[in-house]
């Protein structure tokens, strides 16, 4: 704050670099911005957000008519096609919710471990990791 209470020609300015005690607003996170002009319609706009979402939907669909690995599968890579998008996009719009390395880690850690379960999913697995078994063996031991 400057010297005659914050109201003079600097009274946007911070005097230290240190955090506000109190936060006044938010920032849009780095690539909030609209992912196409805006004189198109909101939906066109926000394409990233929308098409996470609609292959997350059909997994959730496929999931319920009784095809869990599939859903399971299509969910797991809508976020990872969500992370790669929050990568090499410029603007995501929406999909931009933190800053773009912890957009990227979340979805690239929550999908890969949703696409590594569902293809480890019991009866018949698709992935077998040998050392997983012997492990659950050894602590269920008693």
């Amino acid at each position: 704050m400057s010297a005659d209470g914050g109201h003079g020609q600097n009274a946007g300015r911070r005097a230290t670099r240190r955090f506000p005690l109190f936060t006044r607003d938010t920032a849009r996170p780095e690539g909030g911005g609209r992912a196409a002009s805006g004189d198109l319609p909101a939906p066109a706009r926000q394409w990233p957000l929308l098409v996470v979402l609609a292959a997350a939907a059909v997994g959730l669909l496929l999931t319920s008519l009784d095809q869990f690995r599939v859903g399971a599968l299509l969910i797991g890579a809508a976020l990872l096609a969500g992370a790669v998008m929050r990568w090499v996009l410029p603007s995501v719009g929406m999909l931009a919710v933190r800053s773009r390395f912890t957009d990227i880690a979340t979805y690239g850690v929550l999908g890969l471990a949703i696409v590594l379960l569902a293809l480890m999913a019991q009866p018949k697995p698709w992935l077998v990791i040998p050392f997983l078994k012997d492990t659950l063996h050894f602590t269920m031991r008693s």
